[in-house]
């Protein structure tokens, strides 16, 4: 099972005593400062949670898998999420 953006925002609107309208705005804003945020370059600390940074992966060769032919990976930004401790515990427990 996966949590969506209109789980989150019920769950809010549930705990928060507020309409569900005013908790999908909250949700969204949320999520829309943190893509502002790394769009400009910066690290996005969440307290114990994690944090998103961005990463510059270079060109490099790669292989199309269905020919087998050699192609250029064009060099990209990519977003990685580190978890908190607190975060790894809360997931570790119960293997």
């Amino acid at each position: 099972m996966s949590i969506t953006k209109k789980d989150i925002a019920s769950a809010l609107a549930k705990n928060m005593d507020i309409t569900h309208v005013q908790a999908l705005t909250i949700t969204h804003d949320f999520f829309d400062q943190i893509k502002q945020t790394l769009a400009s370059g910066e690290l996005v600390k969440l307290s114990s949670f994690g944090s998103f940074v961005i990463r510059k992966k270079s060109a490099r060769p790669g292989r199309n898998p269905k020919t087998g032919e050699v192609v250029e990976i064009s060099a990209r930004k990519v977003v990685v999420f580190k978890s908190g401790p607190k975060l790894k515990s809360a997931t570790q427990k119960g293997e």
